[in-house]
């Protein structure tokens, strides 16, 4: 009975996880047949007149889930008795992209169209036909409009969004709540507001709990799940033990060369790796060494957060921020290899004096403290328990390397390659699944979600949208004032906003300023960007999510990290890398 049970139990996680991987793999229903710029082809081969169009912000930037409705002779179409106002006949797209099928028993008689747009936190929009434009369509010519530009509105729920990150990330900074209470909370208000106030008051509607899912980023949130359960797999053989026995022989003891070789692996893993799944490495080896010297474990951990943050920088698969990037900009794995892993070397020779001189003091005492003993007590704990799990797991894992680092070549994501790690890891080893279970840091995943939804609820009411604009007033039309800002202002606002919903909401004001500027078509605003989000991440303990998995193995460990003492050792080490990265960027395009 005992063994039936694990056995469901095992099958029922493994479904989980094929779940999750259908989650990442699923990229919505189909579009329909598109031009280059987006836009879907006029041509139809049923007959059917129709009005093809995109929406888009003032930025450029594809409006999705605008409501379009036909105004024809003066009827709205599809309207009821009830409703004096004309029922949307059509959405637009992911793409800003929409069409609209007119009747046919209206074509040849038309006098007057007019489209209205309509959406959340937008200005309503209408559209005429004009004189030629329905002779066209009374002929059976279907049309393709131009690009319709919807402005943008300030609404009770922009505020109300608004003030409740800025409250959330004051909790969070205060520590008056743990980091996922306070982020469930501004999703509580969020959401409440849309469905409660939004009932009252159309003005209050933020979005709706189908759109809020949306903006969570399931890549990083598998990512992290598949190697939570790969790590606590590996784990359990006892290799982290021997990692920090060799670890701490090649130091001979001498913490400061100890940080500095577990700065190196860590930044060199990070730029072959994810850095997500880096720390998920190094932080259980990290523990293990800091425990048995007797010194603090986050003199070491911190350290290698900071390093991970800078070396993931060098390659398209070592921050989650490059990956979008990458995508969104057609910026390759060698691309990012050669145009910045020069700076990324200089800054990582900057993080390490200031950590070596920060730490200093903490150095001093551990060296003295250190004794033979301490080395045979390593050695002693430095044994393969499970040699046969372990070769199994190592043989999984070193194919999960592989993947990560050969994956994009057919274009699978990071996030796949963990759960299909995962769900092997777990056939080959037989784990047992509570445990497993218990592995999984299921508190600092919630984090992430809800903290993904009230970021979405700021980009959603069009705060991020106005940042852009404001931020092309700025430049004035200057490329190098553009990189500057780019840098810095990605850097800072990483203190407040963690970088992949930073990052996913900043591509469109990049790219907005990448067409409007000359001179910006070497992409090096894309690559500011990477610079800025990457080395802006130490700033603060929400700035990236390796941060927050190296925070939560700390605190289980019962070590945790506050997110007032990183900012104290974290912002300086940003502003010095940053200044390094700026110049770099300068001196290379």
């Amino acid at each position: 009975m005992l063994k039936r049970n694990a056995t469901q139990r095992h099958l029922l996680l493994l479904a989980v996880l094929g779940l999750g991987l259908a989650l990442v793999l699923w990229r919505g229903p189909s579009q329909p047949v598109a031009h280059a710029d987006g836009v879907p082809s006029p041509e139809r081969s049923d007959g059917q007149v129709s009005l093809f169009g995109r929406v888009i912000d003032p930025q450029g930037e594809p409006v999705r889930g605008a409501k379009v409705s036909l105004v024809l002779n003066g009827t709205p179409v599809g309207d009821s008795v009830e409703n004096e106002h004309a029922s949307p006949l059509a959405e637009s797209q992911p793409n800003g992209a929409f069409v609209v099928d007119l009747p046919a028993g209206e074509v040849g008689a038309i006098e007057t169209l007019v489209l209205e747009i309509s959406r959340p936190h937008f200005k309503s929009l209408e559209w005429e036909a004009e004189d030629d434009e329905i002779a066209r369509l009374n002929r059976g010519q279907s049309l393709r409009l131009p690009d319709l530009e919807m402005p943008r509105r300030v609404t009770a729920g922009f505020w109300v969004a608004t003030l409740t990150f800025v409250a959330i990330l004051v909790i969070i900074a205060l520590e008056k709540l743990h980091n996922t209470m306070a982020a469930l909370l501004g999703v509580a208000i969020v959401l409440g507001t849309t469905f409660v106030g939004g009932a009252i008051n159309p003005d209050l509607f933020i979005f709706d709990f189908e759109r809020a899912l949306e903006y969570v980023n399931f890549d990083v949130i598998f990512l992290v799940t598949g190697m939570m359960i790969v790590v606590g797999v590996i784990e359990e053989t006892g290799i982290f033990q021997w990692m920090a026995y060799q670890a701490y022989r090649l130091s001979r003891g001498r913490l400061w060369l100890l940080v500095v070789i577990l700065m190196l692996l860590t930044s060199v893993a990070s730029a072959l790796l994810d850095n997500v799944t880096t720390m998920l490495l190094v932080a259980p080896i990290t523990l293990q060494i800091a425990l048995t010297l007797g010194v603090d474990p986050l003199s070491l951990l911190v350290p290698e957060m900071l390093a991970s943050n800078v070396g993931g920088i060098s390659t398209l698969i070592g921050t989650p921020n490059n990956i979008l990037i990458g995508s969104y900009a057609g910026i390759t794995f060698n691309d990012f290899l050669r145009n910045l892993t020069p700076g990324v070397l200089l800054a990582q020779v900057v993080l390490t004096l200031y950590v070596i001189l920060t730490y200093r003091k903490e150095h001093r005492a551990a060296s003295k403290a250190a004794s033979p003993a301490l080395l045979a007590r390593l050695k002693e704990n430095a044994r393969i328990t499970q040699p046969d799990k372990l070769r199994k797991a190592g043989a999984i894992f070193l194919g999960v390397l592989a993947l990560f680092i050969l994956g994009e070549q057919v274009h699978l994501a990071p996030a796949v390659t963990a759960i299909l790690g995962a769900v092997a890891m777990l056939l080959a080893v037989r784990a047992d699944i509570e445990e497993i279970l218990r592995v999984v840091d299921w508190t600092t995943l919630m984090f992430f979600i809800a903290l993904f939804i009230v970021v979405g609820a700021i980009q959603e009411v069009g705060l991020i949208s106005y940042m852009a604009a404001g931020i092309h007033r700025l430049v004035n039309g200057n490329l190098v004032a553009a990189t500057l800002v780019t840098v810095w202002a990605t850097g800072l606002l990483c203190i407040f906003i963690p970088t992949i919903p930073l990052t996913a909401a900043l591509l469109p004001v990049v790219s907005f300023l990448a067409r409007t500027l000359p001179g910006a078509g070497n992409k090096v605003l894309f690559y500011s960007l990477s610079v800025g989000s990457a080395l802006g991440a130490n700033t603060s303990l929400i700035g990236a999510t390796n941060n927050m998995v190296t925070a939560s193995i700390a605190e289980r460990a019962g070590y945790p990290i506050t997110y007032r003492g990183f900012l104290k050792v974290g912002f300086p080490a940003a502003v010095l890398t940053l200044i390094v990265g700026t110049l770099w960027i300068l001196i290379r395009f």
